[in-house]
């Protein structure tokens, strides 16, 4: 790649992973938001696990239809949209005072617009924008970035709320939300290809959804909802339930994303030498034995910390393989879609570990059978992905022409 190419390619990561960093910051600041929610509004755990369980879902159900918009009008317009809903839907969480009011904006305007923008689209369009020979670690140098997202702007998240309150966080949060728009243009694709070529894609979409690597693909990726969503919303509860200060939340999420640049990063490096069903079979494993690990320690401060900066290191490193074997069986030009409908089965999970976790503190006191079935569904996802036959196969290669 000649120099000039080469800096294009720079700039196009370098937003993009921005562009992810403010979407999966402000996603993952909104669990340290639930207590003042509760003590605010008094809806209850419950009702308030019901409104982000359907953001995961949301945020889920956007993405393919994401994916068929840009492959009709181009990525800017959604991903500029994205961003406009999400500023919206987040600042105006502190005049949510029922439950209808706080689905409408944590799980409708904020997840749909996150989702808009999402690792659907994105990742589809770094598969455009990029060389072959530089998607596995663009792709990973992009999930790295929206790990430094989180580890910034969670704790950023915190000090306002104790400087100037949990309103003003969000509203803050929202303003930040709004710089999506401008980076958008950067990433700009080549624009859809009408009626006829969305027709075109939907076919491949079914002749996909007969593959016999998609569903394993699939499932294995609602295995990586459940656990990210249910730590991702839980994880303060548990620390409250453990009478330690709400910091010790804030910085936990915080370390899973900055470690989890470390797990991006070497599942970068390791993606060209190793088949990825084989990698997101380890990755899982791990996850299982990090959290066994982490219910037998004493529950201080040191232990959620060291949890938190093992589980960053998968936390998120299984997005890049999983979006290369959609585009390698399937070729780039559907991936926005299909990497839509596979993240959609993500977000799924998502809502049964976000909404679970609620219910099942309420019936039981604690957690725990919700780390029981984090480590039976981790083992599980491990036995699916190894099916997978990593060669294309024959429709693949079909589909790539």
């Amino acid at each position: 790649m000649n120099p000039p190419a080469a800096r294009k390619a720079g700039l196009i990561i370098v937003c993009a992973s921005i562009l992810y960093a403010l979407t999966l910051g402000i996603r993952n600041t909104m669990p340290i938001f639930i207590s003042p929610i509760n003590t605010a509004t008094g809806l209850g755990l419950a009702a308030i696990s019901f409104a982000y369980g359907v953001g995961q879902l949301s945020w889920g159900l956007t993405q393919p239809f994401a994916g068929m918009m840009t492959v009709r009008w181009g990525n800017v317009p959604v991903l500029a949209a994205g961003g406009l809903m999400l500023a919206l839907g987040t600042a105006l969480v502190p005049w949510a005072d029922s439950t209808f009011t706080l689905v409408l904006t944590v799980g409708v305007l904020s997840a749909g617009g996150a989702g808009l923008i999402g690792p659907s689209v994105v990742m589809a369009s770094l598969n455009q924008l990029l060389s072959p020979e530089r998607r596995a670690m663009g792709t990973s140098l992009v999930n790295a970035g929206g790990s430094l997202g989180q580890f910034f702007i969670v704790p950023l998240a915190q000090m306002v709320i104790s400087g100037a309150g949990w309103a003003a966080s969000l509203i803050v949060l929202g303003a930040l939300a709004t710089m999506v728009v401008p980076l958008a243009r950067v990433l700009r694709t080549t624009t859809g290809q009408g009626a006829g070529g969305a027709e075109a894609a939907n076919v491949r979409v079914r002749d996909a959804l007969v593959d016999r690597n998609f569903p394993l693909i699939a499932a294995g990726f609602f295995v990586c909802g459940f656990h990210v969503a249910f730590i991702a919303t839980h994880l303060p509860g548990v620390v409250a339930l453990c009478g330690l200060p709400p910091e010790v939340g804030a910085w936990s999420l915080a370390l899973i994303g900055l470690f989890n640049v470390a797990g991006s990063l070497l599942i970068g490096w390791a993606m060209p030498r190793w088949r990825s069903r084989n990698l997101l079979a380890l990755i899982y494993a791990l996850r299982g034995l990090i959290v066994a690990g982490f219910m037998i320690a004493p529950k201080v401060p040191a232990t959620f910390m060291v949890f938190a900066a093992l589980l960053g290191v998968t936390y998120l490193a299984t997005v890049p393989p999983t979006a290369g074997l959609v585009a390698k069986f399937y070729g780039p030009r559907n991936m926005a879609t299909l990497f839509g409908i596979v993240m959609l089965s993500h977000q799924v999970g998502a809502f049964v570990g976000a909404w679970l976790g609620g219910p099942v503190f309420i019936a039981t006191g604690s957690y725990d059978w919700m780390w029981y079935a984090d480590i039976a569904l981790a083992v599980l996802a491990a036995l699916v992905n190894l099916p997978i036959r990593e060669k294309p196969p024959a429709l693949s290669a079909a589909l790539s022409r």
